[in-house]
Parts: C-alpha cells; sequence; structure tokens
C-alpha cells in the first residue's frame, strides 16, 4: 500500500428487487469509470453446493440469512484497509457459487448494492453514503418477472410463487423497514436520470478534494 493511500469512500444502494438500484449503481460505476469498483451482496449468497438442486430451490433468498454477510463485512473492512478481496461468483440458475471468485483491488469509490445491506448494522457502519432506491411494488414485479424469465431462466408460475412466498413478506419485514437508515431516498433508481447526474456529481466533488483541488469545506452534508 502507498504512502498516499486513501481510505475509500463507500457508498451503498438499497431497495427492493427490482427497484432500479442494479442500474443506478451500474451506471454511476461507469460514469465514475477507473475511480470506482461495484460489490453487489448477491454475491455473498450462501454456497449450497452440499444440497440438492431441489432443496437449493426452497430457500428464501430474500432472508438476511441466507447471505454471507460476515465475509462481506470483512472484504469491505479489507478493502477499506487497501488490501484486494477475492469475491465470491454466484450462479443463479444452480443456486449455488461456482467455486471461483474474482479479485477486487481497492479503488477511491466503492459501490454496495443489495435489496438488504441497510438491514445489516454491521455493513451500515462501513457506509459513508447511504441510498435507498424506491418503486412501486406493481412496477418491481413486473420487471423481476422480466429479468428472471430472460436472464436467470424462470418460468412465470415460479417468479410469481417466489414473490408471493417469500419477496413481498421479505420486502415488508426487512428491506422496507431499512430505508429509514437511508440519507437519500431516489424515486426509479437508474431511471431518474437527473437524480443519477446530482450523485455523481457530489461523487466527482469528493474525489476532487481529495485530491487536493477542492477546499474541503464545500464538500458538503453527505460524506
Amino acid at each position: 500500500m502507498s504512502n498516499d493511500f486513501q481510505e475509500p469512500v463507500i457508498i451503498a444502494i438499497a431497495g427492493g428487487t427490482a427497484s432500479g438500484k442494479s442500474t443506478l449503481a451500474a451506471n454511476i460505476s461507469k460514469r465514475l469509470a477507473e475511480d470506482s469498483i461495484l460489490i453487489t451482496h448477491d454475491s455473498y449468497y450462501k454456497d449450497q453446493s452440499d444440497l440438492p438442486l431441489e432443496k437449493r430451490k426452497l430457500v428464501n433468498y430474500d432472508h438476511p440469512l441466507s447471505f454471507d454477510t460476515v465475509l462481506m463485512v470483512e472484504h469491505l473492512r479489507m478493502l477499506k484497509q487497501g488490501k484486494s478481496v477475492d469475491v465470491p461468483i454466484y450462479d443463479f440458475t444452480k443456486y449455488t457459487r461456482t467455486g471461483e471468485t474474482m479479485l477486487v483491488k481497492p479503488k477511491e469509490i466503492i459501490l454496495v448494492e443489495g435489496i438488504l445491506i441497510l438491514e445489516d448494522k454491521h455493513l451500515r457502519d462501513l457506509f459513508d453514503i447511504k441510498i435507498f432506491v424506491d418503486a412501486d411494488a406493481d412496477v418491481r414485479i413486473l420487471r423481476r418477472l422480466m429479468r428472471d424469465m430472460e436472464e436467470r431462466g424462470r418460468s412465470i408460475d415460479s417468479v410469481v410463487k417466489q414473490y408471493l412466498e417469500t419477496v413481498k413478506p421479505m420486502h415488508d419485514r426487512f428491506v422496507e423497514p431499512s430505508r429509514r437508515f437511508a440519507d437519500i431516498i431516489i424515486p426509479e433508481g437508474g431511471f431518474n436520470n437527473i437524480a443519477t447526474d446530482i450523485i455523481v456529481a457530489k461523487i466527482e466533488q469528493i474525489l476532487r478534494t481529495r485530491k487536493g483541488l477542492v477546499p474541503s469545506k464545500n464538500q458538503g452534508s453527505l460524506r
């Protein structure tokens, strides 16, 4: 680690399933280019290779216990210290990890995205800026239906069944209450271009300040 290393700024982007948070995170990451990395909570679903496929399908993937959040906390702490981490790679078609990992090196901005990242206090304590993406429930279920069928090979019946049995109840129990921890609530996530522009401008201001290009007193209240 170099002598001029500065602790990364970690930005949380949370919200309900298919709310637009992944699009928002991807858009911000693309705009910031080499200054940022994006880590998703979904990568930290627990390994279930010891279970047969049919049992894996029955797991409640919208409950906090389905994630290895302890490992994610450890990895974020390592990144804050300037250390690289090996992030698990998850296969949604097989409902378990692939056994492979992706090497992630620390950057000035670390974007963390997931439905439950504001639910866990250990994660919240690591975030410098906390964003919650909001969208109507009917919009989210339609987006999720299209995504799971096109990207994950799911049937309409399986998506609707999962939504009614676990996704909606867990959203009401864990995800929606976590919005009270957010610094900013954004309607429509990545589809809200004005909000995206404002967030990117704020992050770029933080980067300029850290590089000594802008006086710290002008940085604002989000950091």
